[in-house]
């Protein structure tokens, strides 16, 4: 079954990790980078928009390259290049912009609400007097 790590952000700049797991996952399974699904399968509020992601070896996802397979592509600037200098062009190892089982990390923007504070830790500061 399909496992995700979700990197969730909000429009303050703040971001959290979520694991997904089996059935919480098959949602996702099959979107492409730009779709937007319901919140509530991370356990929070409002609508995910999917950004991007990388697979278990790390390599990305592209916006541009349609499918959910690994392909070779001829890149002169964006998404898994970079440093390239005027006029040069790599090919390079992406992949597709649909979400499938060989995904590992996830990136997703949260529109229409903000992540919830997280809540300091108690005890892990230093002792008064010493």
């Amino acid at each position: 079954m399909a496992n995700f790590k979700l990197n969730i952000s909000d429009s303050k700049g703040h971001s959290a990790t979520k694991e997904l797991k089996d059935a919480d996952a098959l949602p996702l399974i099959g979107l492409q980078i730009g779709s937007e699904i319901e919140a509530s399968a991370a356990g929070l509020d409002g609508r995910l928009a999917i950004t991007g992601g990388s697979d278990k070896s790390g390599v990305p996802m592209r916006p541009d390259v349609h499918g959910a397979a690994r392909k070779r592509v001829l890149l002169s600037r964006g998404v898994g290049l970079r440093d390239a200098e005027k006029g040069e062009r790599v090919r390079k190892l992406l992949r597709g912009n649909q979400v499938s089982e060989e995904i590992y990390q996830v990136n997703c923007r949260l529109l229409d609400a903000e992540l919830p504070a997280p809540e300091p830790a108690e005890g892990g500061g230093e002792q008064p007097g010493k």
